[in-house]
């Protein structure tokens, strides 16, 4: 098979990329905002970190950090040239577009053949669950990875020296991404070297790696574990379509299904065409090993019990599973319907995409209009709810967003998880040095102290309408979610 998509692709096919990079950021440049979730308190952080450099942030400091910082470097260094609203822009865009033409090279790599007809199902899973939960560091170690498995595998001479240099990268993005490259190579390695069937020992490996990993979590007692995530049958990668309510699971359910005729007509066709069979043995193996590993590890687990929780771990990792199914529809025979129907599911999907995050652009700007006549330096709890069956649920951190130049987000996590490069003090006026503290904060079960006062409390007051915000001074001793709407229990 040809060598995957490199420099000869990207000069042949320079016009085409830059069609299709410009289609491919236009949800990001949509509103006046990007609402991807965690990407208010991104941007908020990276605020406190000017204020830090110039000493007005007292009680924060910043620590040397390898991982888990690529992005915020990125957009720090961006608003020290641009400001903060156009850095957002520039480097979420970027983020995009590495995590965009990188799953298509990893698609390509996989099948030998670059991937156009599932052009709209990569740009769907670019804007999936990942992106609006504001992921970003592990979303661009993802898209970084996968450029370094393409160019490791199918790459020439210098290709694949770049693809090494990729990796220090990817681990200062986010470790699952290293990880992930590590387990790829190593999976190719045993499959490629090892005689005929016998390759297949790099599935059954994996897997009993996976089992091993499993035991162990499920039976040690140093650290806390959750299991709870979605049933094993949502975890084939679908669940990146299902955002801001049931009409993006419907949609999933469609393109899953679309995709399951894709491939059956495809087995029923090319049934006694042994190099069809002999295509799809490696993608499909990841994609059983991807879903097993996404049953298999925990979603939520507190390495350790002062520190902050690594969350939705399951829930993130459906992202390489939908890869890798991308890497099984791509070995398919190409067909006008494919497209057709991808691009069909596309439509429908960005359209819901727009009118929702129009909502929350809607809410944030009220937020925006309550913070903006406070003195500087005011201390804000925000106590914002998603709407019922949103799965995007970090839409909080936009009063964070909008707290930049006004007041200060006292329940900023990313100071107190001690897993960012921002970190507290104790007694710091700017943020809770707690990470139990400001998870009570979030979830308006926080009892507010006399040392936390003056502190005020952003809050959705009409349930009829989520995006109409109000702002009180919270009293000593009183809940902080006292009064405002809270989601019925489950």
């Amino acid at each position: 098979m040809p060598a995957a998509p490199g420099w000869q692709f990207v000069s042949e096919k320079k016009w085409a990329i830059l069609v299709i990079s410009i289609l491919a950021i236009l949800p990001c440049l949509w509103h006046r905002r990007i609402e991807a979730g965690d990407l208010g308190s991104h941007v908020y952080n990276a605020w406190l970190a000017q204020l830090i450099e110039k000493g007005q942030a007292p009680g924060l400091y910043i620590v040397r950090q390898w991982n888990n910082v690529l992005f915020d470097w990125l957009l720090l260094h961006t608003a020290n040239i641009a400001g903060l609203a156009a850095a957002e822009k520039i480097v979420v865009c970027l983020c995009l577009l590495i995590f965009f033409w990188g799953v298509f090279s990893f698609v390509a790599a996989a099948s030998g053949q670059p991937p156009w007809f599932l052009i709209p199902a990569i740009a769907m899973l670019a804007y999936g669950y990942s992106f609006n939960m504001g992921f970003l560091n592990y979303y661009l170690s993802l898209g970084l990875a996968s450029f370094s498995v393409a160019l490791l595998s199918r790459g020439r001479g210098f290709e694949r020296l770049l693809g090494m240099f990729i990796a220090p990268l990817i681990l200062l993005a986010h470790p699952i991404g290293l990880l992930w490259l590590a387990g790829m190579v190593l999976y190719l390695l045993l499959w490629t070297k090892l005689p005929k069937w016998w390759n297949l020992l790099a599935p059954a490996a994996a897997l009993a790696a996976l089992f091993v990993l499993h035991w162990y979590l499920a039976h040690q007692s140093a650290f806390p574990v959750d299991w709870a995530h979605d049933p094993f049958y949502l975890m084939s990668g679908v669940d990146q379509l299902t955002l801001y309510g049931q009409r993006y699971t419907v949609l999933g359910w469609a393109a899953l299904a679309f995709g399951v005729l894709c491939v059956l007509v495809d087995v029923i066709s090319r049934r006694r065409d042994s190099s069809f069979w002999q295509s799809v043995r490696l993608p499909a193996g990841l994609y059983l090993v991807a879903i097993v590993a996404v049953a298999f590890l925990p979603e939520n687990l507190r390495p350790s019990v002062t520190g902050g929780w690594i969350g939705l771990l399951a829930s993130r990792l459906t992202a390489i599973c939908a890869i890798f199914g991308l890497c099984l529809m791509s070995c398919l025979k190409p067909r006008k319907w494919h497209l057709a129907g991808f691009s069909a599911c596309a439509i429908v999907f960005f359209a819901f995409l727009y009118q929702d995050t129009q909502v929350l652009n809607r809410m944030e700007s009220n937020a925006v209009a309550l913070v903006s006549p406070l003195p500087f330096g005011t201390r804000v709890i925000a106590t914002i709810w998603a709407p019922p069956g949103s799965r995007v649920s970090f839409i909080g951190h936009i009063a964070d967003r909008a707290c930049i130049g006004h007041c200060f987000s006292y329940a900023n996590y990313e100071a107190s998880s001690g897993q960012f490069r921002i970190r507290a003090h104790p007694g710091s006026p700017v943020v809770s040095a707690s990470d139990d503290d400001t998870e009570d904060m979030q979830a308006g079960e926080y009892d507010v102290e006399d040392e936390d006062l003056p502190l005020k409390q952003i809050f959705q007051c009409d349930e009829r309408d989520l995006t109409k915000l109000c702002i009180r001074d919270l009293a000593a001793g009183e809940k902080n979610g006292r009064l405002g709407y809270k989601p019925p229990a489950n």
